[in-house]
């Protein structure tokens, strides 16, 4: 399976307008990487570098998060998305009063994305919210076929995480690609990274950080940045380090 996102029911359906609201969620980067910082194998295609180790401690993220965000182009890829397992991990969710799964916000340039209903991702038990950057039509009342809800990117990431939070969203995990993970650390928007390490080197150009010559905020590379939070050594000699953002983080 991917290792990608899960939804949760929210009751009334329809498109969300922006509401006030003080708080911003939080958000959490989870990857599984190469040694080398590579997401996937030179030739591409879906990232599944990390083991039974990486599943854990995915679907303990997951049972953290109220919602999960990953890209069109990641769902794409993987035309479904992870959900959580662990029996476990869902009874406890539904004590506390939530539902057994995060819900899945997918981030896309287009209010209509090409995707194909019948891509398992459609027939998961989830509720799909649809986050674009085009303005919803005076005359559209019901988001795109096969979502739930509709909301429109706003001007920054922490805006729109904003946003979220004002719909019950205060918890995030990010998943992926690539490029939505690094247009959040370019601005600075990322307050937690979960990252398995794995025993490989692999190579190519498939990293989770751009390898080009647009520099991230150097506030995210000084010393200090980054507390380290939790190391957890992983069955198949895997390890799970999660950092918490100390300077510029929403928290």
């Amino acid at each position: 399976p991917a290792r990608h996102a899960a939804c949760r029911s929210r009751g009334s359906h329809g498109v969300l307008t922006a509401k006030p609201s003080a708080s911003v969620a939080r958000v959490r980067l989870v990857l599984a990487t190469s040694l080398d910082g590579r997401l996937a194998l030179p030739a591409g295609g879906p990232a599944q570098l990390g083991g039974e180790g990486d599943r854990a401690v995915l679907e303990d993220a997951l049972a953290w998060a109220d919602a999960c965000l990953l890209g069109a182009g990641t769902l794409r890829a993987h035309r479904c998305t992870c959900l959580i397992r662990d029996p476990g991990l869902r009874r406890a969710r539904a004590a506390a009063g939530r539902p057994e799964q995060p819900a899945a916000v997918v981030v896309s340039s287009s209010v209509a994305p090409e995707f194909a209903a019948t891509w398992p991702f459609f027939q998961q038990p989830l509720e799909r919210w649809l986050l674009h950057s085009a303005p919803l039509s005076d005359t559209v009342s019901t988001p795109p076929t096969g979502f739930d809800r509709a909301l429109e990117l706003q001007t920054s990431w922490r805006q729109t995480f904003a946003l979220l939070a004002s719909h019950g969203m205060g918890r995030l995990v990010l998943l992926g690609g690539a490029a939505l993970a690094a247009s959040c650390l370019k601005e600075d928007a990322v307050d937690e990274l979960q990252l398995t390490i794995t025993p490989r080197v692999v190579g190519g150009r498939h990293g989770w950080v751009p390898f080009d010559e647009e520099a991230l905020p150097a506030a995210l590379g000084a010393s200090d940045a980054w507390a380290l939070q939790e190391a957890l050594p992983l069955q198949g000699n895997e390890l799970m380090l999660r950092y918490q953002r100390r300077l510029g983080s929403s928290s």
